[in-house]
């Protein structure tokens, strides 16, 4: 359906009006009280379906990135990193339909030409990560400009305080997505020196303060300069990308147990045993490229391991017409030897919209985040449904209860942004959904390179569980 004629303010400020019809959602097993979110028109230019908006959240005009959410103490904090203004704020939202910033931080140092918009956490301890703007800075800018780079190491014991315990470097041009789920070591995408693209790195942090390197690995011929080899280069046999292929691992790296899953871009899905993690060995190798486009053509990956299977996806940051993208589960029942499932269905326009396909309408088109955060107790789990950003597509929702048959189930697309902040989607302002978080309470947030932060819900069926051939 599409929305009527209210702006996106006015409609998700009648959203709580005391008179308006309610409906209960659990806040969470340790918050004070459940939080009664109240369903909205749709703005103009929004179209749903099975999703309403509960929430809207300007982030003091700083669009965001990349989202952790955690509870504490009956209240909830989303620590987003911000795209075009590098840093990184507390939003509290444990009343969606009121969230609101708390506090900002840039990132220290030289800003120029960095980008801050990553972030992981658990328990009391928060990671974001810095790099330099690539490839050369972001057109129109000095490539001289300085730059900072690493991962900060933060205690975030009183949620609306972060205070920076540690800043570590790599020496090169700083780290993408990282992971920490708690524990002695986090698991990061970093740029070292002597390497072409991001290589795995696994950080221990036991003492936050020092942090140092444990291990790291890589695909072969990523070295340059020198780079003494730590592993056997045949183990990627059969390895093969096309010209131009971007092997870097773009992460985040996800360890389940003594395994680790890397999402390596062109070089497509490996699998890691790290029981040793001073010498990462490879086990397991799921290539994507081809037949899909190669630039990251494993951007992503989130294991359900109980079912035994992972939700892996690629990312196309170009504006032509080229090989397809992917969104996709695989079986890692063997952790050898991965293989594809099915593919999640391609979304389709919704009745009404003023364009034929996503593939034309402007801006980067295809998956870009699931709902990552599976080892956090404060995310919702993948069960039957399955959340994923899908950029000018906005979130779409599908029901995996039969991982054979994959559906989708719901959609939101937010209004069009009506203000440009950086210099993204380059070849039209249009809307580019980046990341989305489902907390336990049920509350979806997503982000946007030009616009706030969008608080939902998910309104259709619950799927039930198939038979044991479908998971």
């Amino acid at each position: 359906m599409t929305g009527n004629n209210l702006s996106r303010r006015t409609a998700l400020k009648a959203a709580g009006a005391a008179g308006a019809a309610a409906a209960a959602i659990g806040a969470g097993p340790a918050a004070a009280a459940p939080v009664r979110a109240v369903a909205t028109r749709l703005p103009n230019g929004a179209y749903s379906y099975n999703v309403e908006p509960v929430g809207y959240c300007d982030l003091e005009d700083r669009p965001a990135f990349k989202m952790a959410i955690r509870q504490k103490a009956g209240r909830w904090y989303l620590h987003v990193g911000h795209f075009w203004e590098p840093g990184w704020s507390v939003v509290d939202v444990t009343d969606p339909r009121a969230a609101h910033v708390l506090k900002y931080t840039p990132v220290p140092g030289p800003q120029g030409n960095t980008i801050g918009n990553q972030v992981t956490l658990a328990d009391d301890l928060m990671i974001t990560a810095m790099e330099k703007v690539f490839p050369e800075g972001a057109p129109g800018s000095d490539p001289t400009v300085p730059f900072n780079e690493g991962v900060l190491v933060w205690d975030i014991s009183e949620p609306a305080d972060p205070v920076q315990v540690a800043h570590w470097k790599t020496g090169g041009t700083g780290t993408h997505r990282n992971l920490y789920a708690g524990g002695r070591y986090a698991h990061l995408a970093a740029a070292m020196p002597g390497f072409s693209g991001n290589i795995y790195v696994i950080l221990d942090v036991a003492n936050p303060r020092r942090p140092k390197i444990a291990g790291r690995w890589w695909v072969p011929g990523q070295e340059r300069e020198g780079a003494p080899p730590e592993h056997d280069p045949k183990h990627l046999h059969g390895f093969c990308c096309g010209a131009g292929a971007h092997v870097s691992l773009h992460g985040p790296p996800y360890p389940v147990g003594d395994l680790v899953y890397l999402p390596y871009g062109a070089a497509g899905l490996i699998v890691l045993d790290i029981s040793d993690v001073r010498r990462p060995r490879q086990i397991g190798h799921l290539p994507f490229s081809p037949p899909f486009h190669s630039q990251f053509g494993v951007h992503g990956f989130v294991p359900v391991p109980d079912r035994k299977i992972a939700f892996v996806n690629s990312e196309n940051i170009t504006y032509e017409q080229g090989p397809a993208h992917h969104a996709s589960i695989v079986d890692i029942g063997d952790p050898a030897n991965p293989y594809l499932l099915s593919l999640l269905p391609e979304p389709v326009p919704p009745p009404g919209a003023p364009y034929d396909d996503f593939t034309t309408r402007g801006g980067w088109r295809g998956p870009h985040n699931y709902n990552h955060h599976q080892y956090h107790p404060d995310v919702q789990k993948i069960g039957n449904l399955v959340h994923l950003a899908h950029f000018n597509a906005g979130l779409r929702i599908y029901d995996v209860s039969n991982v054979r048959l994959p559906k989708e189930v719901g959609y939101f697309l937010p209004p069009e942004p009506t203000k440009r902040y950086g210099y993204l989607p380059a070849n039209k302002l249009v809307l580019q959904t980046e990341d989305v978080v489902v907390d336990t309470r049920g509350f979806i947030y997503i982000t946007d390179k030009n616009q706030g932060l969008w608080i939902l819900r998910y309104t259709g069926p619950t799927p039930t569980d198939v038979s044991p051939t479908g998971r």
